[in-house]
């Protein structure tokens, strides 16, 4: 069976200007309407997990790779979609957690988390090993170094394959991206006045690189399962600022692109991206587009208009107060947002809601704010959202209820928060 992917990259290199989004999150609810809309478009879904969010010691998620993927089958089952049309991925698999460890240990640990991800099911693996991690010398990793590492990975990553292979014949073998963005993953920590997209020549370094490191390290065929090459663009965003992406600063890059018709490239950090320009990046030969933030980003947002409904409509006594019961979380459990905003306590508090960054993803399925939710949408269904109020407070979400497209029902309200984002990727890689 051919990975989707590569399907894709074979009708590239027939002229159609196709891609494919790959939506980062581990979020229940964001995963719902991802596997609905895939479901609707009848289109294959590309979902990943993230090296810190899943892993062999649980992640932030509690997760193992089998666990998540177990997660992922049951919802797709009970909506209704075949197992064909899931792809799932690993992103930033590598030392990212172990930076803090020598090499030697944090490659083991770095192995094993990629055998396990390949073991579990999952196709589409992001070998990054561009960070530095404790006795590695100073200055910049050499391609060298990084692509070495890359191969030994890669061989961790195929021995769960085959193990897996074993035992289901028919799976899909993985496809591999190598190479990585900068700065680190989920959004630029301060505010840039400019980005440097990645130079044709590291882009072809890091070819070269990996083609000679794959031959020496005895899996040279390995790089027939290599689909595209992580890059910097030009597209970043951070607490309240995006960089849209710039056909004419990337020309030269993506002209590089031509050179290579195996690959495309993968692009990530594109969320909040304009419609317009996403559709160009996949133009320009950008045909993976990651996104994460944005997803529970779109459903904060819709979670906090529902919020704002429920104290006009709920009497006090009743109301879930889902705003105020996610800000104390955040302050009670500060580890996953006191690193990433600045300023003074008005400025942090503002961030902790509002920011780009979307800090708030890491509690929103912590118990005491996954209540709240729950006790939201059973008030709105009591006490029930009068047309007017929704076009105040959700004008775009208002306009499909209009239109019978989503029932005035308040968990399709929030979810539709996250449609909004997804339908100008899915008009982005559409031909």
């Amino acid at each position: 069976m051919k990975h989707p992917i590569q399907e894709m990259m074979e009708q590239r290199r027939q002229g159609k200007k196709c891609g494919i989004p790959s939506y980062c999150t581990a979020n229940p609810l964001v995963l719902e309407i991802i596997l609905k809309r895939a479901k609707l478009l009848n289109t294959p879904v590309l979902i990943e997990a993230t090296a810190n969010q899943v892993n062999q010691y649980g992640g932030y998620t509690g997760m193992l790779p089998k666990d998540f993927y177990n997660m992922i089958q049951k919802m797709a089952q009970e909506i209704g979609i075949p197992e064909s049309l899931i792809i799932l991925g690993g992103d930033h698999l590598g030392p990212l957690t172990w930076q803090n460890l020598a090499e030697k240990e944090a490659m083991e640990k770095s192995a094993e988390l990629v055998y396990q991800y390949a073991r579990a099911g999952f196709t589409k693996i992001h070998l990054d090993t561009s960070m530095k991690v404790a006795d590695d010398p100073e200055g910049l990793l050499s391609t060298e170094i990084i692509a070495r590492r890359g191969a030994e990975l890669y061989k961790a990553a195929m021995k769960g394959y085959e193990e897996l292979k074993a035992e289901k014949p028919d799976v899909m073998r993985p496809v591999f991206i190598i190479g990585s963005e900068v700065p680190i993953p989920g959004g630029a920590q301060e505010a840039e006045d400019s980005l440097a997209v990645t130079s044709p020549a590291a882009f072809q370094d890091t070819v070269a690189v990996y083609r000679r490191i794959f031959e020496e390290s005895g899996v040279g065929e390995g790089w027939k399962d290599v689909v595209a090459v992580v890059v910097q663009p030009g597209v970043e965003f951070g607490d309240d600022q995006v960089f849209l992406y710039e056909h004419e600063a990337a020309a030269n890059l993506c002209a590089a692109l031509e050179s290579y018709p195996e690959v495309c490239f993968e692009g990530h950090s594109t969320d909040y991206q304009s419609a317009e320009c996403l559709k160009n990046m996949v133009q320009d030969g950008i045909a993976i587009l990651k996104v994460g933030p944005a997803l529970t980003y779109g459903l904060r947002e819709a979670l906090f208009a529902l919020s704002f409904m429920e104290k006009e409509l709920v009497p006090d006594e009743k109301r879930a107060n889902f705003i105020e019961t996610l800000e104390q979380v955040m302050l009670a459990q500060p580890g996953n947002w006191q690193k990433h905003y600045h300023g003074d306590d008005r400025q942090l508090a503002l961030a902790r809601k509002y920011s780009f960054s979307d800090r708030a993803r890491y509690y929103i399925g912590q118990p005491e704010v996954t209540e709240a939710i729950d006790r939201l949408f059973a008030n709105l269904k009591e006490y029930p959202i009068p047309m007017n109020m929704l076009h105040q407070y959700m004008p775009v979400t208002y306009a499909k209820v209009r239109d019978g497209i989503i029932p005035l029902d308040p968990k399709e309200l929030a979810l539709d928060g996250v449609t909004n984002f997804m339908l100008d990727y899915e008009y982005a890689v559409s031909v």
